[in-house]
């Protein structure tokens, strides 16, 4: 089927809103049972208030969907990728020895994205999770065009001049980015040439506003682009395009959201660049051999009171009610930073102006129509990120950037513990808690003989981020992997799927510790 009939074909959906723009092209997984979403995103508390009941009140309608432990396995390890880096001499020289990533669909189709990508042109390894909402067109934008955007805003004077002389001259481009993708990891072809002029135009004005000799600064450089390319999709939508389905393509993109988190890993120097409620932790081995959680990023989400004070104060005190209710921007929406999402954004004078001289298409939704309650300073939202630097320790053994959808399932120790010991093949028992429930010794022992067949069996899965998605969604009160539980979540019809959790996805980067160390004793000397 032709990518544009794939692209329009549907109905109406969303997350946030009563209905949504068309889902984008079928994201190409292998979803097995998993389908649709919710009319709306769950708070987090609402899903973990789920936790303890979801595997028994679906007991008696799921019995006849129970998986084999093979079928589970194909679900979960259908979108799985792992990237090692390269040696030489036998060695290898870089502070990031490798990543796993893995995504494991709620909605259908899976509205998160992944990126990962080595910089060719100056150094470093970028790595990001997307978490789209009200559609997956936004989303996909971000994981085809904002590495390119952090990697541009990293070049010097002298290398952007050559990049516009090649352009002139119409000799090909030097990459500046090798990407590591999945094979259902796609890229819109139809909208490359667009999404390369307006790359051009920004290294371009990059171009007058630097000098022979400057050296691009990290953090200035991801919030440049993180902020840039969220301008160009807003500018995008609003000038349009000739080519009917581009012009309906860019304002998917922009009236759909995204949240990202981004990793820049150069050396020992690791930055974080975050806008939304995706979230990165990281790994740190203790003396004993146990790990602990280092939170790398900050949730934008009504539990971060910083965040709720920075949007009152941008409004006057009059909606300072109104602004955040329910634990939403304007009562609808749950992170309070994102990419696209000009409904929270634009006037609503240009909604009105944008919408009425877009496509056909766009007339026949009614999220399009919609504006949000008390809309009467815009912008309320912002893509601009929060950015984190840490440098990296011999101890910093690995770093996890997840979805939200990870986080609502398993605390951040607990994800730090899990991948911990897959990495390291040494389990740290902890007492065996069984809560507020009443236990008898037989089921005590139960539990222990049970305990001891899950540690026999721990390493099965291959791929580290596969093994957390397997605890993430599988994991009993009792905090072990239970088949039965995880074959029925699995399997749950497409109008529950979305009501229990979320997509997930994951990318776990190991780093080397004898580089890492060696580069502090450089750095120090």
């Amino acid at each position: 089927m032709p990518v544009t009939s794939q692209l329009l074909r549907g109905l109406p959906r969303a997350k946030l809103w009563a209905s949504g723009l068309l889902p984008c092209q079928q994201h190409q997984s292998q979803l097995g049972a998993i389908t649709n979403s919710s009319p709306s995103r769950q708070p987090s508390s609402v899903s973990q208030s789920h936790q303890h009941s979801r595997s028994y009140q679906t007991t008696s309608v799921l019995r006849s969907y129970i998986l084999t432990p093979p079928q589970v396995n194909s679900i979960l390890k259908a979108n799985e990728y792992s990237f090692k880096v390269p040696e030489f001499d036998g060695k290898n020289v870089s502070s990031v020895m490798g990543f796993e990533s893995n995504q494991l669909p709620a909605n259908a189709p899976i509205e998160d994205r992944r990126s990962a990508a080595t910089c060719l042109q100056t150094r470093g390894m970028l790595l990001g999770v997307f978490d789209g909402h009200a559609g997956c067109a936004c989303a996909q934008a971000l994981s085809e065009r904002l590495f390119y955007y952090i990697a541009v805003s990293l070049l010097p004077h002298n290398t952007l001049c050559e990049l516009e002389a090649a352009v002139e001259a119409g000799r090909a481009l030097s990459p500046i980015l090798q990407w590591h993708k999945h094979p259902n990891d796609y890229f819109s072809r139809e909208a490359q040439t667009l999404y390369f002029n307006s790359l051009r135009t920004y290294w371009q004005e990059l171009i007058d506003l630097t000098s022979p000799g400057d050296v691009p600064d990290t953090r200035e450089a991801l919030l440049n682009a993180f902020k840039r390319l969220d301008n160009d999709i807003s500018l995008e939508a609003q000038v349009g395009d000739p080519n009917a389905f581009l012009h309906y393509w860019v304002l998917r993109v922009a009236f759909s959201g995204a949240t990202a988190c981004v990793a820049h890993i150069d050396g020992s120097d690791l930055y974080i660049a975050n806008s939304g409620d995706a979230r990165a932790v990281l790994g740190v081995q203790e003396e004993d051999g146990s790990f602990t959680a280092h939170t790398l990023s900050n949730d934008h989400s009504a539990q971060n009171e910083e965040e709720v004070e920075r949007i009152r104060a941008e409004h006057p005190p009059s909606e300072r009610k109104t602004v955040i209710r329910q634990d939403r921007l304007l009562g609808l929406l749950m992170p309070l930073r994102a990419f696209g999402d000009v409904k929270f954004k634009w006037s609503i004078e240009l909604q009105k102006c944008v919408l009425e001289s877009g496509p056909d298409q766009l007339h026949e939704n009614e999220h399009t129509k919609f504006i949000p309650p008390n809309y009467h300073t815009p912008p309320y939202l912002t893509a601009e990120p929060e950015i984190t630097y840490h440098k990296l320790r011999p101890q910093d053994r690995f770093m996890v950037i997840g979805s939200d959808g990870l986080w609502e399932t398993l605390h951040r120790q607990e994800v730090v513990r899990i991948v911990g010991e897959y990495i390291t093949g040494v389990h740290q028992r902890q007492p065996l808690k069984v809560g507020g429930y009443k236990v008898t010794l037989g089921q005590m022992q139960e539990l222990l003989d049970e305990r001891k067949a899950r540690e026999s069996s721990a390493f099965e899965d291959q791929n580290s981020a596969t093994h957390l998605i397997r605890h993430s969604v599988g994991n009993n009160e009792f905090g072990t992997v239970d088949h039965e539980r995880l074959s029925k979540m699995l399997s749950l019809p497409e109008e529950l799927a979305r009501m229990y959790r979320d997509d997930i996805t994951i990318i776990i980067s190991q780093f080397n510790p004898h580089v890492i160390g060696a580069q502090r004793q450089d750095g120090q000397s």
